[in-house]
């Protein structure tokens, strides 16, 4: 990935096996940028704000609840609709292992490794994994060998075609389901009405719904809940009053947000911060 002055990349781990980096953008720019072309290929995890990425005719919004793929040598672009810049978690391994972990209908025929989608949607113990593993790279409470161990492990749920989902439907589906999507990443706290969301895209309630599952598989409520608890997983090491963040985020109150976290990843908020300190 680019590291002009407006990016900021923190190394976290590099091993013969896998690499880890952070890296934050500014966004400072909103329209399409100029193409770039990734040296390596990367498996990204976006953590924090939003971006698009844009591949030929395709795009896809860049948030917390999918995974991207940045093929060696594949020519691409980004715009930011949403003020604040992003962070993206970058995973990259040896080319063998990622062979061996991805299943033959995600890699394009050829010689060379290339995946054949641009995104995938990951399930929410994926996204937990993902952000444990960094929290524990920055603080370094993680050995290397433990790290490459949940490394693989993050891979081969992200890979798995029972742990993320392919998006689905028609390039027109695909436009409506961005548009709401960079929507609803303009405020997370924003306690929408779907009536406000439809409206917000240009459609019917009962189309929006309709076509949000179809593409993503999951209902839009259910969608817009996984982004604040991604949010979440972001925070939850900076600020020491969990009530405090349910109400950052949007939730009516501590109990509200600890039971959708603890059905989402596992275990309640309070675990995962002892896990990740």
């Amino acid at each position: 990935m680019s590291e002009q002055s407006e990016f900021r990349v923190d190394r976290l781990l590099r091993t013969a096996t896998v690499g880890m980096q952070a890296v934050h953008c500014t966004g400072t720019c909103r329209h399409r940028s100029a193409e770039e072309c990734s040296s390596h290929t990367h498996v990204v995890y976006p953590y924090r704000g939003v971006f698009v990425r844009h591949v030929g005719s395709d795009d896809a919004v860049a948030e917390s609840n999918q995974v991207l793929f940045f093929n060696q040598g594949q020519g691409y672009s980004v715009s930011h609709p949403v003020t604040g810049g992003d962070s993206c978690f970058v995973l990259a391994a040896d080319e063998q292992l990622l062979r061996e972990l991805t299943p033959k209908e995600r890699l394009d025929d050829g010689a060379a490794l290339r995946f054949r989608m641009q995104r995938l949607t990951l399930d929410t113990r994926a996204l937990a994994l993902a952000a444990l593993l960094r929290h524990s790279l920055y603080t370094g409470v993680i050995e290397d060998f433990e790290a490459e161990s949940l490394a693989l492990t993050l891979l081969r749920r992200t890979l798995g075609p029972r742990t993320s989902r392919e998006p689905r439907g028609s390039r027109g589906h695909a436009k409506l389901v961005n548009r709401t999507k960079v929507a609803l990443s303009t405020d997370l706290s924003r306690r929408w009405t779907l009536a406000e969301i439809a409206k917000e895209v240009g459609v019917s309630p009962v189309y929006l719904t309709q076509v949000f599952q179809q593409v993503e598989g999951v209902p839009l409520y259910r969608y817009q809940l996984r982004l604040r608890l991604a949010r979440a997983l972001d925070l939850i090491d900076k600020i020491d009053d969990l009530s405090e963040l349910a109400l950052e985020l949007g939730f009516s109150n501590h109990s509200h947000f600890s039971s959708a976290f603890r059905q989402a990843f596992g275990r309640s908020p309070t675990a995962f911060k002892e896990a990740v300190r």
